[in-house]
């Protein structure tokens, strides 16, 4: 039995139970992955895959159990090679944070510029996407960890660590009607073209289902992954913002003006989230630290202990 085809056992899960998705993942042939799967197989002596017409279209019962041992020595295998970096490299290595545009860019750079005094020998990668993908990243082991709001599907082979929330404001060009109300209601908002997240940030929705509450169906102008864009067409006139208060700044942003809006929609709670099992190295501690001052090593590492049972976990990969 090879760690390569526990990887494929748990990559075709991972890409849906394509081998053809697989197989462009991870720059190989099709016919490799299918081989390497026969041969685990015939060496388990049962089928790990359920097949019709020889097309993967979901686990076996064995199967589930199958993948979710492999996920663990996997991960092990990874916590392995960690503790090697940690002993050989103590003030060196990477360390690759997946997160948001808004932590990237009105969250992080302050925490950043702290753990790069703290450790100028470790070589920092940020990595970009939207809530699911920064989670998905951490899954697939492309990032040590994440920072973000809520992603708008399950994760249960990552751990997610609360740090704060995000409450929302309304975003308006200077001189804008809605200035004049002291507590705008959602009928007022309403009346606006509104831009907002687009529909894979829990932030659209979150804004959706309030005036869904009200009976009010705003005209929503598009959706943007990035608070800068927002900002710049509310400051032409387009229409206006509903964003999280973080991201207007009173002394760049002359143009706008922000309205609290903790009274008309919930907020979000940024989260840290992590590999279920996964061995930290210190300075992945210490930027966490520096994130969120709660979160001690000892209150992670109890955290990371209180895994999810593996069976869900596999469940879940068959499931995307």
């Amino acid at each position: 039995m090879k760690l390569l085809q526990l990887r494929y056992l748990v990559e075709v899960c991972r890409h849906g139970n394509h081998i053809s998705n697989t197989a462009e993942a991870l720059h190989t042939s099709q016919p490799g992955i299918s081989r390497q799967i026969q041969l685990i197989e015939e060496e388990l002596g049962f089928p790990v895959f359920a097949r019709k017409r020889n097309r993967i279209v979901d686990l076996t019962e064995p199967g589930r159990e199958a993948v979710a041992i492999a996920t663990r020595v996997l991960a092990d295998i990874d916590n392995l090679k960690r503790l090697g970096q940690e002993i050989s490299q103590r003030t060196g290595g990477t360390l690759a944070i997946a997160t948001t545009h808004t932590q990237a860019r009105y969250v992080l750079p302050k925490v950043i510029e702290r753990f790069m005094h703290r450790h100028p020998s470790v070589e920092l990668q940020l990595r970009q996407g939207n809530p699911t993908q920064i989670c998905e990243m951490v899954e697939s082991g492309e990032a040590d960890l994440s920072v973000g709001t809520e992603p708008t599907q399950p994760f249960p082979g990552l751990v997610r660590l609360p740090c704060f929330t995000l409450d929302r404001s309304i975003i308006v060009k200077a001189g804008h009607p809605l200035l004049k109300k002291r507590k705008p209601t959602l009928e007022d908002v309403a009346a606006y073209p509104i831009m907002t997240h687009e529909p894979t940030f829990s932030g659209h929705w979150k804004v959706m289902d309030a005036f869904k509450a009200a009976g009010l169906t705003p005209r929503i102008v598009f959706g943007a992954v990035d608070a800068d864009v927002s900002k710049t067409y509310v400051e032409m006139g387009v229409g206006i913002a509903v964003m999280t208060s973080v991201t207007y700044e009173r002394r760049k942003d002359t143009g706008l003006r922000a309205i609290d809006a903790r009274h008309l929609f919930p907020s979000s709670t940024v989260s840290i989230a992590l590999r279920a099992n996964s061995y930290l190295r210190t300075p992945a501690h210490d930027f966490i630290r520096l994130f969120s001052p709660q979160l001690t090593r000892e209150v992670v590492q109890a955290a990371l202990a209180e895994q999810a049972e593996p069976a869900p976990a596999a469940a879940s990969l068959n499931s995307r």
